[in-house]
C-alpha cells in the first residue's frame, strides 16, 4: 500500500463469530481459521484472540500469502462448534494516490512479468471470464492509464453485478457472477480481479471487514458479514472496494489478501462424521473511537 506514516482514522472492534451445527455427534475435526486482522502502514492491530471453546488450544501461525491462521483440533465427540474473534485495530486514512508510486504501462508490464507479482497475474479457476467478456471491458480502457483503467473496471463491474445476498455461493466463478448480474461481495472482487488481470493488471483478493456506516459516532455497532474488495499493482498497491465504491480507508479492515477466496477463506477444515452441517456467521463491527 505504498509508504508514509499511518494517519489514524478510527478505532474498530471486531468480533466475528462462526456456528457450526452437525446433524450428529463429529468424532474429530480439525480447523483453519484466518480471521486476525494485519498490522499494515494502513492499519495496526493493536489485540486479537480466537477461541474455539473451553479448554480447546489455538496455535497460529503466518502461511504463504503472509496471513495469520489461527489451527486448532478436536477429538472429543461434540454436535457442534463455535469459533469466536474478537480483534480491536487502529485504521488510518490511506495513503492518498498522491502518496503511491505510478508507472506507465509499459514499464509496468516489464516489473509485472516476473516475481511474485506473476502469481497475481495469472488466473485461477475463481478469477476467469471468456475472452468476450475480457475483450468488451478492454477495449473500453484501451486508452488509460492503469489507475484510470482499474477505476474503470471497477465502476463497470458495479454497473454489471447487482449486490444480492444468497444469489451465488463460494464456488460461483467471475463468469459466473457476470452473466447472472447478481452476486455478493465476494463475487464482485472475483471479477474486478479478473478484468484487471485480463487488462495486464497484477491483481489479489482481499478479505477482512467493513464498518457499513461513513457518518458512524463512536459507540456504534453494525452487524453484517465479513467484506472482500480488491488490490491492485500499478507501481505500487492501490485499493479499491468494487461492491460499495466507498475509498478503502478507516472503514475497512484488512485480514487477508490472496489470488482469490479459496486461498484465504475465513474458516475451512475437515472432520470425521456426520456428513451434513449448518453455517452461522455473524460478524459485529463497533466504532470505539
Amino acid at each position: 500500500m505504498g509508504t508514509g506514516r499511518l494517519s489514524v482514522g478510527w478505532r474498530l472492534r471486531v468480533v466475528h463469530t462462526t456456528e457450526v451445527s452437525y446433524t450428529a455427534p463429529v468424532r474429530a475435526s480439525f480447523n483453519e481459521a484466518r480471521m486476525t486482522p494485519l498490522t499494515l502502514p494502513a492499519q495496526v492491530t493493536l489485540e486479537s484472540r480466537v477461541s474455539a471453546g473451553a479448554g480447546v488450544p489455538v496455535w497460529t501461525y503466518c502461511d504463504y500469502w503472509g496471513t495469520y491462521v489461527s489451527v486448532f483440533d478436536i477429538t472429543d465427540p461434540h454436535e457442534s462448534l463455535t469459533v469466536r474473534a474478537q480483534a480491536t485495530i487502529e485504521t488510518g486514512q490511506g495513503l492518498g494516490d498522491a502518496a503511491q508510486a505510478r508507472l506507465p504501462w509499459e514499464e509496468l508490464r516489464a516489473r509485472a512479468g516476473s516475481g511474485r507479482l506473476l502469481e497475481f497475474l495469472l488466473p485461477t479457476p475463481l478469477t476467469t471470464v471468456t475472452p468476450d467478456v475480457a475483450t468488451t471491458v478492454g477495449d473500453a480502457v484501451r486508452d488509460a492509464d492503469p489507475v484510470e483503467a482499474a477505476e474503470e473496471i471497477a465502476s463497470r463491474v458495479r454497473a454489471q453485478v447487482s449486490y444480492m445476498a444468497g444469489a451465488t455461493g463460494v464456488r460461483t466463478n467471475a463468469q459466473e457472477a457476470w452473466e447472472q448480474g447478481q452476486g455478493v461481495c465476494q463475487d464482485m472482487a472475483h471479477v474486478t480481479v479478473a478484468l484487471l488481470r485480463e487488462a495486464g493488471l497484477p491483481a489479489r483478493y482481499v478479505s477482512g471487514y467493513l464498518h457499513a456506516d461513513p457518518s458512524a459516532e463512536p459507540g456504534q455497532t453494525v452487524v453484517g458479514e465479513s467484506h472482500a474488495w480488491v488490490e491492485y499493482w500499478a507501481g505500487s498497491w492501490f485499493a479499491c472496494d468494487p461492491t460499495s465504491g466507498a475509498p478503502v480507508r478507516e472503514r475497512h479492515v484488512v485480514v487477508a489478501r490472496g489470488r482469490d477466496y479459496l486461498d484465504i477463506p475465513p474458516l475451512k477444515g475437515i472432520y470425521h462424521g456426520a456428513p451434513t452441517s449448518s453455517l452461522k456467521v455473524t460478524v459485529e463491527v463497533t466504532r470505539l473511537a
